[in-house]
């Protein structure tokens, strides 16, 4: 494909929100500073395994500048959080930001016909491409280092294989998917999903934000040609490998005293609508017995779906609401809720799932609340392939014979996890001190996250060279 395909112009790039941010917790700070998250014990006198790789060469300043350069875009200058939403003013800061440092390392830049970025060292068509990277947009106020330190490590591991001096035997990308959070339009790793045609384009073309503005319709006002959209089985084809880094969403690391672990699976997830109709009434004047309050139903709903996670040993969020007509003396006539919800193996996630629609309906009913549950989305167990993962925890302890790497499972969703089903994917944690994800006190420690690009930057190494 030809470079910058499916781009119609510039794009927009007001609505950063950078301005007077907080005291941040999103700067990697000095191996010294960084406490542990039970106390007040520097890092530093714990005693943490040995880690894999070999020692940080000085490309560590590459990364600082990068990060510098990447953390105010799209920060809310109140929350501290991050709002980088698809096809939005701070969603094209950040795609600026990454075609700048693709074309500063004389990389070649394209954008493919999914709006995701692409920046190949080596020809791409010549196959078996060692492919990394992630994503640069956000949840709603979410953290730093959610997605894009896996963009930012990816760079950095690039140079510092060429101060290795590091030859390879095949093509090498980095890659920023696009839309990979979900939070405009309300389903995750869209970039991903319709690469791999698990997407139609008909289901994009429905895909709508809170304003009411379709997917093509925000791609075109960004300055993209939404026609083209759709499965990219040539671009996939390409690909050998594709290797994500990402701050770890739990303690696991933390726990094990281990900077960077490998990625084992991905938990069966899904997103669930309940729609609760009732009536809309006066809140002054109509008797308790007389209402037909949806709140009431979605309030017990919301109490279930924690009763049946802990029971099951799954997770389940109702993290979103919406409430018609939403006045504050006025009984609600619609409330919507989204649940979220995950587990190890899918028949604990059926299990759980079918339960909370189970107490819900029964609530509803009870309350003369009518109810309609809608499956938004949904992504299976994703078990990453196996050679790989040996190959890659291999590649990290070839340096001590006696060292283990861990390998850890994850319930949060990924690129990776999407492609996984066409191209061999594996995925590198990188430990976060407190566990905090989704949120603008995620944190990863400035070693950690270098030892992270290391780990990276062996990994490609050795996948390229074989």
């Amino acid at each position: 494909m030809t470079r910058s395909e499916g781009r119609r112009g510039g794009s927009a790039s007001a609505g950063s929100e950078a301005s007077s941010p907080p005291a941040d917790p999103a700067v990697p700070t000095l191996p010294d500073s960084r406490l542990r998250s039970s106390g007040d014990t520097p890092v530093a006198q714990r005693n943490d395994r040995p880690q894999p790789g070999r020692a940080p060469l000085a490309q560590g300043a590459s990364f600082h500048q990068m990060w510098r350069e990447l953390r105010p875009i799209g920060r809310h200058s109140e929350s501290g959080g991050y709002r980088r939403f698809a096809w939005t003013g701070a969603d094209a800061d950040c795609r600026a930001w990454f075609e700048e440092q693709a074309r500063d390392r004389g990389l070649d830049y394209e954008v493919d016909r999914n709006g995701n970025q692409w920046a190949w060292l080596g020809d791409p068509a010549a196959g078996d491409a060692v492919v990394t990277g992630s994503h640069l947009d956000s949840v709603p106020d979410g953290g730093a280092f959610d997605g894009p330190l896996g963009v930012v490590s990816s760079f950095a591991a690039l140079d510092e294989l060429r101060a290795r001096g590091a030859r390879f035997d095949k093509p090498l990308a980095i890659v920023n998917f696009g839309d990979e959070e979900g939070a405009r339009f309300g389903l995750a790793c869209v970039g991903s999903r319709l690469a791999a045609g698990h997407l139609t384009v008909e289901q994009a073309g429905r895909l709508t934000d809170a304003d009411g503005v379709t997917l093509p319709r925000a791609m075109e006002a960004a300055g993209y040609d939404p026609e083209g959209i759709g499965p990219d089985p040539e671009r996939l084809a390409r690909i050998g490998a594709f290797v994500e880094l990402h701050v770890e969403q739990g303690r696991a690391l933390d726990l094990s005293g281990d900077a960077v672990g490998i990625a084992s699976s991905i938990w069966p997830h899904g997103r669930w609508r309940f729609d609760f109709r009732g009536e809309a009434n006066h809140a002054g004047t109509t008797r308790l017995v007389d209402r037909r309050d949806p709140m009431l139903s979605y309030a017990e709903t919301v109490l279930a779906a924690r009763r049946e996670a802990r029971l099951a040993g799954a997770v389940a969020t109702f993290g979103k609401i919406s409430v018609e007509p939403n006045g504050v003396n006025a009984i609600p006539s619609l409330v919507r809720g989204w649940l979220d919800s995950r587990a190890e193996d899918q028949t604990t996630l059926d299990t759980v799932v079918g339960a909370i629609e189970e107490a819900a309906r029964d609530v509803a009913h009870e309350h003369g609340v009518e109810l309609d549950v809608v499956r938004e989305s949904f992504t299976p167990v994703v078990e990453f392939e196996h050679a790989l993962r040996d190959e890659i925890a291999r590649i990290l302890g070839r340096d001590t014979a006696d060292l283990k790497v861990p390998v850890l499972g994850t319930g949060a969703g990924h690129d990776a996890g999407i492609l996984s089903g066409t191209v061999p994917t594996a995925m590198l944690f990188v430990r976060n001190p407190t566990g905090v994800s989704h949120s603008p006190a995620e944190h990863a420690a400035e070693d950690d996250c270098l030892a992270g690009v290391t780990a990276l930057a062996d990994v490609l190494e050795g996948l390229a060279r074989r």
